[in-house]
């Protein structure tokens, strides 16, 4: 997985992206220290890894559950993991009591089969709500419509905590677009909060990526996912090789 970098590039855009997130703060009149950045690593190298480690960063989002066991193994036991792609069934054994977070939950046959692997190893999963708000056909997520549903079946599920939602908005030029979608999230998560039910708690939201997350953050994303904006491009063939 190691490729060559030009050290001391990952420390400089950590700083263009820290200064963004700060200034959307003030924008929105909130307190910094309410909005994670998750440095997404995916097909990122160790060598970049630690370079943003080096510089104070403790949560990375992977995509695949491959390279965040290997990553998990290598890298300082005080990361903190989040699993940011989709996630097979088949594959949640690997994870359930590595990753500290699971964005990606779309199905109550996800959600159970995260229970069950949760009570084999004697952990209370965290996970969020994938929700598809601008329904794209690409992408994974309940939809909007649907989550009120789901969330009366997440009671059942005694190893399990739901945390919040998260939502991939479209690629865009333009971020102002996705306003809509973050600040539709906000409100979902308000009326899932006001319901009070067992095993759910509404504290995140995980929404914004490198092209958006300013916007996001001005909309109360409480966990912001920047991948390219920190790392640069993604390797698209070692993905693949990855999947």
């Amino acid at each position: 997985m190691e490729t060559c970098y030009e050290p001391g590039v990952v420390t400089e855009n950590l700083g263009i992206v820290e200064e963004k997130i700060q200034n959307a703060c003030k924008r929105s009149g909130r307190k910094r220290e309410d909005v994670t950045l998750i440095a997404v690593s995916k097909t990122k190298p160790a060598a970049m890894i630690r370079e943003a480690y080096d510089a104070g960063i403790r949560v990375f989002g992977e995509n695949k559950v491959q390279e965040l066991t290997e990553k998990y193994e290598e890298l300082p036991s005080d990361i903190r993991w989040h699993m940011i792609g989709h996630l097979q069934r088949n594959k949640v054994k690997y994870i359930v009591d590595k990753a500290e977070l699971i964005h990606s939950v779309d199905s109550l046959r996800l959600l159970e089969t995260i229970d069950r692997e949760a009570a084999k190893k004697q952990v209370t999963a965290k996970v969020l709500l994938e929700v598809n708000m601008a329904k794209e056909d690409t992408k994974f997520g309940l939809m909007p419509e649907d989550v009120m549903g789901f969330i009366d079946k997440v009671p059942e599920f005694k190893n399990v905590t739901v945390e919040g939602l998260m939502t991939i908005a479209p690629n865009t030029d333009d971020p102002e677009k996705n306003r809509q979608f973050f600040s539709a999230l906000r409100k979902l998560s308000v009326d899932i909060a006001d319901k009070n039910i067992d095993n759910i708690h509404m504290g995140v939201l995980s929404m914004g990526m490198t092209n958006d997350y300013e916007v996001a953050i001005e909309e109360g994303a409480t966990m912001v996912r920047v991948g390219t904006g920190i790392f640069g491009k993604r390797n698209y063939a070692l993905d693949k090789n990855t999947r």
